[in-house]
């Protein structure tokens, strides 16, 4: 198991990383905010990973021990706040709404990490405002701890467009239908359709930043027609597959 490096403080900085880049497993003594200008930024921790394209920032509290992994080119931009400064009042990895004001203030925040004037002091207590107005969001992929409950999720996650009940699917593995239904809200904390929405969703924002077709991801991601993956994306990130490939 690889070591997993400790930065007391959280830079504040912009990092390219291109498609399928990673940042090993690390923590920091500071709070981060995670946002993804270009491209879509995946963070995973122990409890699940955490995904977000241009209209979505990741909190990551301070003392998570969390990697990053980028789909499509991504533009990464990262602003630490001390442990002891959480506007959110959040002690574990959230998605929250990114704004057209708070996309540009993590923007401008990331420029100057190293300046103390008094401007920029007003432009992180700006900052700190929106995010503390920022709705949080459920774009989540928990990762199950039981093993039954595990062995459906890896089905599920390794054939996106996999249309079997979980009756169908508990049959495979060898775990009742009312079993696998109470673990997932019990332990996952939502239901089956839902989690299996969260995990095509997720594939989906990959094919998305790798360019391919808006028609080829609804396929390939098991939803029953291009409109139909078009409503629930849009329901999911405020905009549509198609907006999402144009972003910068």
């Amino acid at each position: 198991m690889p070591k997993i490096r400790h930065t007391p403080k959280a830079p504040t900085h912009l990092r390219v990383l291109a498609s399928g880049e990673r940042i090993d497993p690390h923590r920091h003594d500071d709070h981060q905010i995670v946002y993804a200008g270009s491209g879509v930024v995946a963070v995973t921790t122990d409890a699940g990973t955490w995904f977000a394209p241009g209209t979505r920032a990741i909190w990551v509290p301070a003392g998570t021990v969390h990697a990053h992994r980028a789909h499509g080119r991504l533009n990464a931009y990262f602003v630490g706040l001390p442990a002891d400064d959480n506007p959110l009042n959040l002690d574990a990895p959230t998605v929250l709404t990114v704004t057209p004001l708070l996309r540009e203030l993590i923007i401008e925040y990331t420029r100057a990490p190293d300046d103390t004037s008094p401007e920029r002091r007003r432009l992180r207590a700006v900052l700190r405002d929106q995010l503390r107005a920022s709705p949080q969001q459920p774009v989540q992929l928990p990762t199950p701890r039981d093993p039954r409950l595990a062995a459906v999720c890896a089905l599920v996650h390794e054939h996106p467009a996999d249309p079997r009940t979980l009756a169908a699917l508990g049959a495979e593995t060898g775990v009742g239908e009312r079993t696998l239904s109470r673990l997932f809200r019990s332990e996952l904390g939502m239901t089956f359709p839902q989690w299996r929405t969260q995990s095509r969703l997720f594939h989906a924002l990959r094919m998305l930043a790798d360019d391919t077709p808006v028609t080829t991801v609804a396929h390939r991601c098991g939803w029953s027609s291009t409109s139909a993956f078009i409503d629930v994306f849009r329901r999911a990130f405020g905009y549509t597959p198609g907006a999402h490939q144009r972003r910068p």
